[in-house]
């Protein structure tokens, strides 16, 4: 991947994401999985990689820690900072790239990311970034999206409809593969623990959900965009969205899986 395929890809994804906080209330719950997973400490400094708008940040604060977020999108740090006052805690916000964390050596015990770092085009790049940035022995714990579950699928549907990514950009859902994240670990850390949940969002109706997502899903949002002079494409689109979710769909919720992975450091 050439540098400039890889700033346009990145400079794309800092503007598609800007929209997402009113989504990001639903990864709350989340949050506090992938904390309590990680086995956050009062005094630990951790650092949450995509911190989008600080829900896991927020949350180690609270629980005690020393806590630090990164995210490229600025709009969404504006969130965070609200989310921060809001909570009456204490952490220190800073806009960046997963694949070029500016932090020393060595600086946290935990780094954490909730559907954050996935989104990196580079995984290696990232996952060393990552390491890098741990104290020995520290430990790294996220949340992501397997491709057989809702998210998964529905990544793979806008993409059938979206302009390809750069070549060598790996696909955000094979952080969701177990046997893929064991391999991708295995060179710097010790043999990974997972655990899985379901994330939960409300919605009256299958329409409503879809107006939820193609008004704060990046994404998304940009393929409608993209597709504004063509309405019979946009309705299949949502036809389609509509049928890949109807059977995640019950009592009003709409139930997405997710898996959580945990290791330490080698």
């Amino acid at each position: 991947m050439d540098q400039e395929s890889l700033a346009g890809f990145k400079q794309r994804h800092r503007e598609m994401w800007a929209s997402f906080a009113p989504t990001a209330t639903f990864t709350t719950p989340v949050a506090g999985h992938l904390v309590h997973f990680a086995g956050v400490r009062a005094g630990d400094a951790v650092l949450d990689v995509g911190c989008g708008t600080g829900v896991v940040a927020i949350t180690a604060a609270r629980a005690g820690a020393r806590a630090a977020g990164l995210d490229l999108t600025p709009e969404l740090l504006e969130h965070a900072r609200a989310n921060q006052a809001i909570a009456g805690c204490e952490v220190d916000w800073t806009e960046g790239d997963a694949e070029a964390l500016p932090y020393p050596d060595s600086t946290f015990d935990v780094v954490l990311s909730q559907f954050g770092h996935i989104f990196a085009p580079r995984p290696d790049v990232a996952l060393a970034e990552m390491r890098r940035v741990l104290k020995p022995g520290g430990r790294i714990a996220f949340a992501s999206w397997p491709p057989e579950h809702f998210v998964g699928r529905f990544f793979a549907m806008v993409a059938r409809y979206s302009p390809p990514p750069p070549e060598g950009a790996a696909p955000p859902p094979l952080w969701g593969v177990v046997p893929v994240v064991t391999e991708r670990l295995s060179h710097a850390f010790h043999p990974p623990f997972f655990d899985r949940g379901v994330m939960k969002i409300p919605a009256l109706s299958l329409n409503h959900f879809w107006e939820t997502m193609a008004a704060s899903v990046g994404p998304l949002q940009k393929l409608i965009e993209r597709l504004a002079n063509e309405p019979a494409q946009v309705d299949a689109i949502r036809q389609e969205f509509i049928d890949l979710a109807s059977p995640y769909y019950a009592e009003n919720v709409v139930h997405q899986g997710y898996l959580l992975t945990r290791a330490h450091a080698r």
